[in-house]
């Protein structure tokens, strides 16, 4: 025990926010390592955001082969998948079990939240208080808070009025929801309203769905996984997970170069046709040039258009339910189960608020242009504050009193999504300047908590206290990562990926659109080089 500030504070080697895929992994990561490591969660258990997202339909849009870990060949060994998508209660079983395998959880400190972290430049290490008052003091402090943590409510008057049910997919009840006889109202139709509203539309007595911009999504395709297919996994994993970190995705998914106008008109058809038989996020990878090509982009998107007309009944509906005005897969890309053909339900109502906006949330229910419709309860499925939103949650404190929140006040900055300048020893995983959003979070998660722990190595081995990257290492990869989001088309979207959908935000493209792939290269180098573009502090003599 160390005295600081006249608060009895507990110290470690290794203070580690979130309880999710990156935080589990960072404390059995350091702990392995011989480190006293103690972690920090919100939640109950162990999960990040599976353990808050119980909402109906739940459902990873990521291959259960890619979206587990591949650190243990062990764990792969023993547990088994029962679909190729895998449900919301199987990926926190899943959780668990890696919980529980690792005995995780002893070193975890639950329903407790940071309140502040701040640099100790004299003592070189961070001061972190909890809700509950407790004082943790750590030389080394892992952010692993994920993208996705900090839900946000659409800005819409009203919403305490409201006198039925109200529920947030984001932080949905751990108990059973009956929508059967109730008229329910969805806000939102992202990945998790289309999952809501598909599942929801067969349960309710009726179903509302306001719909202010409709998302492009692709059939799913799921499938259980036998016996047979499920040896046949464990059996070639190791040489899934080298391939994984080779792919631009950091999964198994097919990646072409194949540009969309080198292949003749009907190829192409056959192709996107293939792709949709095939479902997942194998239109992603049928052409190279989908996000950089406006035409070939409007053709896919045309495509799917097309097949929405099909499906959808109602001509009215069907061309409500067509995107337009944005690049397909610039909103992130969305997989369903029937949720178009949810929309020929007769208890299925599609309430178009670029033609009938949303004015205000009443006692009874939501008021648009045209009129109230009244709600038994209504469910919002409106997103989060991503990327920045949960490090900007508690105040963070660096080196001459430097705060993130105004580091950060123009959009956040990094090097390599990981470390930054004037927050020494200060680490993040899956940060907002990587790959984030656009691959794997379970591979980048693993990725990053391994450089880390190999810079920590290399400073105990050299003797160094401190470690931050340089201004200009940081203002370099910033550059990189500007340069390469200049032709991308997500920047067309109005997105959580740019920050759009949090009102006064910074917005702007700031995740690595490179690849995973790439990025891992990056990484690598700067461990090669022996870390050069960074600055680091001696341990200092004894006098």
């Amino acid at each position: 025990m160390s005295k600081s500030n006249s608060t009895q504070a507990e110290r470690v080697d290794v203070l580690v926010v979130g309880a999710g895929f990156g935080g589990m992994y960072a404390v059995y990561k350091f702990r392995e390592m011989g480190k006293k490591v103690v972690g920090i969660e919100a939640g109950s258990n162990v999960g990040g955001v599976w353990y808050w997202n119980r909402y109906p339909g739940a459902r990873c849009d990521l291959m259960s082969v890619d979206y587990s870990y591949g650190f243990s060949p062990e764990i792969e060994q023993e547990w088994t998948w029962s679909e190729q998508f895998a449900a919301q209660p199987e990926i926190l079983a899943y959780a668990n079990f890696v919980a529980d395998r690792l005995d995780l959880r002893k070193d975890f400190r639950f329903d407790t939240r940071v309140t502040s972290a701040i640099w100790d430049e004299e003592a070189k290490l961070w001061r972190a208080t909890t809700d509950t008052g407790a004082v943790l003091e750590a030389p080394y402090a892992i952010m692993s808070t994920g993208p996705l943590s900090i839900p946000k409510d659409p800005d819409i008057p009203g919403i305490d009025r409201f006198k039925g049910e109200l529920y947030r997919a984001q932080k949905w009840p751990h108990h059973d929801v009956d929508f059967a006889g109730k008229r329910v109202g969805v806000i939102g139709t992202g990945s998790t309203g289309i999952q809501i509203i598909q599942e929801v539309g067969r349960k309710a007595g009726e179903l509302f769905v306001f719909q202010r911009t409709p998302s492009f999504t692709l059939p799913m395709r799921n499938r259980e996984i036998t016996p047979d297919y499920a040896a046949e996994m464990k059996k070639h994993y190791r040489q899934m997970r080298a391939a994984m970190k080779m792919n631009p995705t950091g999964g198994t998914r097919p990646v072409t170069s194949r540009p969309y106008f080198s292949l003749p008109p009907d190829q192409r058809i056959e192709a996107m046709e293939q792709a949709w038989i095939n479902g997942g996020h194998t239109f992603l990878g049928t052409f190279a040039d989908l996000m950089v090509n406006e035409e070939a982009n409007e053709a896919v998107a045309d495509f799917v258009r097309d097949k929405i007309g099909q499906i959808v009944e109602d001509p009215v509906a069907a061309e409500a339910l067509k995107p337009r005005g944005y690049p397909i897969f610039a909103r992130r890309p969305c997989l369903d189960t029937e949720y178009y053909e949810t929309y020929n339900l007769p208890n299925v109502h599609l309430v178009d608020c670029k033609k009938d906006a949303i004015v205000e949330i009443t006692e009874k229910g939501i008021r648009t242009e045209s009129g109230e419709t009244e709600l038994d309860m209504l469910i919002f499925a409106t997103g989060y504050d991503a990327l920045t939103g949960a490090l900007l949650a508690f105040d963070v404190v660096g080196r001459n009193g430097l705060r993130l929140k105004d580091k950060w006040k123009d959009g956040p900055v990094s090097h390599l999504g990981i470390t930054m300048t004037g927050f020494p020893n200060l680490f993040a995983t899956t940060g907002p300047n990587g790959p984030a959003a656009l691959a794997n979070i379970i591979t980048i998660s693993e990725n990053d908590v391994d450089w880390i722990a190999d810079l920590i190595t290399h400073m105990e081995a050299k003797g160094l206290s401190a470690v931050e990257p340089t201004q200009e290492t940081e203002d370099a990869w910033m550059t990189r990562v500007a340069e390469l989001a200049a032709p991308s088309l997500i920047r067309k979207a109005n997105t959580w990926w740019v920050g759009s959908n949090v009102k006064g935000k910074p917005t702007g493209l700031t995740m690595f659109v490179g690849g995973f792939a790439k990025y891992r290269e990056a990484c690598e180098a700067v461990a090669a080089s022996g870390y050069e573009g960074y600055a680091f502090d001696r341990v200092s003599e004894p006098a």
